[in-house]
């Protein structure tokens, strides 16, 4: 019976040490699972709010900055307002109550976005304005772009270069104009890049816009739009140059709008030459209308550099520094720092601004194959590298 009774002690021993062990390694586990929650709920996440898909360029932009930021350990909350305002307040506010640390936004309309930056300030969330301006709001930190007078600065140039301007042989060309969205503040700095260059050439007679459409709200397109763009042509040709009269120059902001410009003068211009037609963005579509000789440039914004100047501003900010003129120099990528040009309407918004470059048909290889951002498809054609 001794024997019994000592057997069974040790037995309830054995099993209360096995519990207690048991025990033991449940409040390992859990104290493991609560500290990798606390890791997972320190970590930074960024909102961001582009204005559609439908613009090969702003595919790209979110697409890139996604990978930028995910790359570098941070949480990512990407929304596509399709050119449509009230859906982009409405994304804007749904990040903020996701709980955003930092909102990077490419607006679609600058005026449009006070009340939901509001609430941003209101808990201490940076606002990024990528590419274009938010306008009317002191809640912008930071705006990061390229510079977009820089880019009409481009196309002005090219075309002088182009058709020897400079040499004042007496010859006269006729140029029409397509602008960009008046909503879009960089729209108007393209414009004046572009016709301050030329203005020289439009004042003396060298350039005739013989349709009279000079200003640039005549000549803007909502949305950058390439329907508009075509029927705004259509309409130009049958007004001014369905008699044969000659069409030297399509000055366009952008590739899209270029684009519009192109096919409607494939469909109905009989002047029996190709325009000089420029653009912006290399897109793949206008790429390949470059190599085909029926756009003779475009102007690069290599947005993977863009994206890599926001990661850096917003990690500044997150580590609670305040950015400044060493970021550039600590890049490799060509930016300035401005704290004089763009004034939101509430005061001076810092900026960063990246250089643009000049593609045609004899330099689109080396710019652009060469470097790794795009790829040639069967037929030769530039892709862009996802």
């Amino acid at each position: 019976m001794k024997k019994f009774v000592v057997l069974l002690l040790i037995v309830v021993m054995v099993i209360s040490l096995s519990a207690c062990s048991m025990d033991k390694s449940y409040d390992d586990s859990d104290k493991q699972t609560s500290s990798l929650s606390k890791v997972r709920s320190n970590k930074r996440k960024v909102g961001i709010s582009m204005p559609t898909k439908s613009l090969e360029r702003w595919s790209k932009d979110g697409s890139f900055l996604k990978n930028q930021f995910e790359d570098e350990g941070y949480d990512v909350e990407v929304t596509y307002a399709d050119n449509d305002s009230d859906q982009q307040v409405e994304d804007i506010e749904k990040m903020i109550a996701d709980g955003v640390d930092v909102l990077v936004i490419a607006a679609i309309d600058g005026e449009t976005l006070t009340t939901p930056l509001i609430d941003a300030k209101g808990q201490n969330i940076p606002v990024i304005s990528y590419d274009r301006l938010i306008m009317n709001t002191d809640a912008v930190s930071y705006y990061v772009s390229f510079d977009n007078y820089m880019v009409g600065e481009i196309q002005g140039k090219y075309i002088i270069d182009k058709l020897g301007l400079e040499k004042s042989d007496g010859k006269t060309y006729n140029m029409e104009i397509t602008a960009g969205d008046t909503a879009d503040n960089n729209a108007e700095f393209l414009f004046n890049g572009a016709m301050d260059v030329l203005k020289k050439y439009i004042d003396d007679g060298t350039i005739r816009i013989v349709s009279g459409q000079t200003s640039f709200e005549a000549v803007a397109m909502a949305q950058w739009s390439e329907d508009e763009a075509r029927e705004r042509m259509n309409n130009i040709i049958t007004s001014y140059y369905s008699d044969g009269t000659k069409l030297d120059i399509c000055l366009c902001s952008n590739d899209s709008t270029a684009l519009g410009v192109t096919k409607s003068l494939q469909l109905n211009y009989k002047g029996g030459n190709i325009p000089i037609i420029t653009g912006q963005d290399a897109d793949e579509a206008n790429l390949a209308n470059i190599i085909d000789d029926q756009q003779a440039m475009t102007v690069y914004k290599n947005i993977s550099d863009e994206a890599v100047v926001t990661l850096k501003i917003v990690e500044e900010i997150l580590h609670d520094k305040m950015p400044d003129e060493s970021l550039c120099a600590d890049l490799k990528y060509k930016c300035s720092y401005d704290v004089k040009s763009y004034d939101n309407g509430t005061g001076i918004i810092p900026s960063y601004l990246l250089r643009p470059e000049l593609i045609t048909k004899e330099n689109y290889k080396k710019k652009l194959v060469d470097t790794g951002y795009y790829k040639l498809d069967k037929d030769g054609y530039p892709k862009v590298k996802q």
